[in-house]
């Protein structure tokens, strides 16, 4: 894994925890008109992220479609990356 992918997936799971903590925070707020826009924001730059990273490095999970061979496997399992970004 490369430094560019290491940066991109670590990019992915950020903005991953932005969007589960507004959710939780929707969940128990559901008319803060602000956390909505910021939740919808952050959904948006998820999906464009996910787009890049899958165009240039193949499917982050399972459910993705894969060219073949079957690619979900290439590359290191997210427990087995070193995020340590020189």
């Amino acid at each position: 894994m490369d430094r560019e992918q290491k940066i991109l997936l670590k990019e992915i799971m950020e903005v991953g925890f932005v969007l589960v903590e507004t959710n939780l925070y929707l969940d128990i707020q559901p008319n803060d008109e602000r956390a909505l826009r910021l939740h919808n924001s952050y959904s948006q730059k998820y999906k464009e992220l996910e787009s890049l990273y899958q165009a240039k490095y193949g499917p982050l999970r399972y459910t993705e479609m894969s060219s073949y061979p079957w690619a979900y496997i290439n590359g290191p399992w997210p427990w087995e990356i070193n995020f340590d970004i020189p």
